[in-house]
């Protein structure tokens, strides 16, 4: 599909916030992973293929490495929160893809109300989630795993990384601890451009991101917006009420 003119895909996305979305899981195919990640998923929207499609095309989000089911979900919680008002207006929406290796970049930053891609970078996981993939997830305290679902994020302070990021998660039982556990966005020395694609490090259950960029990219999601951090792990996909609301 051929990139739109900014202004056509501008009025597309103005439209996501008024689309009903269906349930995102198919009946499970031939294929078969791990039994404790989901059979590849492929979410599905009612009336708007068209749109997503622009918008996904657009950003050439592919080519970057982010599949449509990980945006899938994320667009659909995000528009869920929309309506559900805990996000007041159409804003950013930045996704760590934790189905990727740690040596890609796998952070998305989106500006949905202007349909453009601000960051895409480098994001660590924690130490216990796995070496350079990531297959286990932990909502509970000195776990230092990550959390997989939906967050808002909060206020900056000052702390031992520099600039960091509270971050709030929603999602009670999945990610509802992360304040309890000081999860936040900070930057980090071993992740990054300088690693050349070789094995990078993990955090204590941080979405670390390489230094150079982390106070920009701070500044710009502060203060209520969505951060969604996606595995294809199946009981988070069955269970998270915002995905399946």
């Amino acid at each position: 599909m051929k990139k739109l003119h900014p202004v056509s895909l501008l009025l597309l996305i103005f439209s996501l916030a008024g689309l009903a979305w269906l349930p995102l899981v198919k009946p499970a195919s031939s294929r078969t992973l791990s039994a404790s990640v989901a059979e590849k998923p492929v979410p599905e929207t009612k009336n708007n293929e068209a749109v997503f499609n622009a918008l996904y095309d657009s950003l050439d989000l592919d080519d970057k490495g982010l599949s449509e089911e990980a945006f899938r979900y994320a667009v659909r919680g995000y528009e869920h929160m929309l309506e559900d008002h805990r996000i007041e207006e159409p804003g950013y929406l930045t996704i760590c893809d934790f189905s990727r290796s740690s040596n890609s970049k796998r952070l998305f930053l989106i500006d949905m109300s202007e349909g453009k891609l601000v960051k895409y970078t480098y994001v660590a996981h924690g130490r216990n989630s796995g070496a350079e993939f990531a297959s286990n997830f932990s909502n509970r305290p000195e776990s230092l795993q990550s959390s997989l679902g939906f967050y808002i994020t909060g206020e900056t302070y000052m702390g031992q990384h520099g600039l960091s990021l509270r971050v709030n998660g929603i999602e009670k039982g999945i990610n509802d601890n992360a304040y309890q556990r000081a999860i936040v966005v900070h930057g980090a020395n071993y992740i990054g451009e300088k690693w050349g694609g070789s094995y990078m490090g993990r955090s204590f259950g941080c979405p670390a991101v390489p230094a150079a960029e982390s106070a920009q990219l701070i500044n710009t999601i502060k203060n209520g917006s969505v951060l969604f951090i996606y595995h294809p792990t199946a009981s988070y996909l069955k269970g998270s009420k915002i995905l399946n609301g």
